[in-house]
């Protein structure tokens, strides 16, 4: 696909993007982390963010009137800042579409947001092994934090 062919548009997301957007994480599951995700299991989670902006939001690309990537929004309270941050999460991009772009787009996109609402800081995380996301990130100015991320299952 060649980049100057391409007319990315940034497009408010809504419930009829929501099978694009769970099949997108279905796909960015089990790329980069060989995890199979349940479509319906996935498709319902999309559908509670796009009806409750309180979960987050999503910032989609779409091309020629179809969903190409998109990724997640959501918001954390700094008592530390006393300020927003916002987070990058399950970002894809089609494979047919990638280094066209289309994540720079998202990501000034996101920025434009960010600054727009007074967001002291954009976040993300990634799989560790996910060297190529990482370039990526790096390439649009973002950098490797001092935090490691712990979890645990309830």
């Amino acid at each position: 696909m060649n980049k100057t062919e391409l007319h990315i548009e940034i497009a408010p997301s809504d419930l009829s993007y929501a099978p694009a957007i769970a099949r997108f994480q279905v796909d960015m599951a089990m790329e980069s982390e060989g995890y199979a995700l349940d479509y319906e299991r996935t498709l319902k989670g999309v559908e509670s963010v796009l009806q409750d902006d309180t979960k987050g939001r999503y910032v989609l690309a779409v091309i020629d009137g179809k969903p190409v990537a998109s990724l997640m929004l959501t918001r954390e309270w700094s008592d530390w800042n006393c300020c927003w941050y916002l987070w990058i999460q399950s970002v894809y991009v089609s494979p047919d579409y990638r280094k066209n772009g289309i994540y720079k787009a998202m990501y000034e996109e996101v920025m434009r947001l960010a600054k727009s609402e007074g967001i002291s800081q954009v976040r993300l995380y990634v799989d560790k092994d996910n060297k190529k996301a990482q370039t990526v990130y790096q390439k649009v100015g973002m950098s490797e934090c001092h935090y490691l991320m712990y979890e645990v299952e309830v």
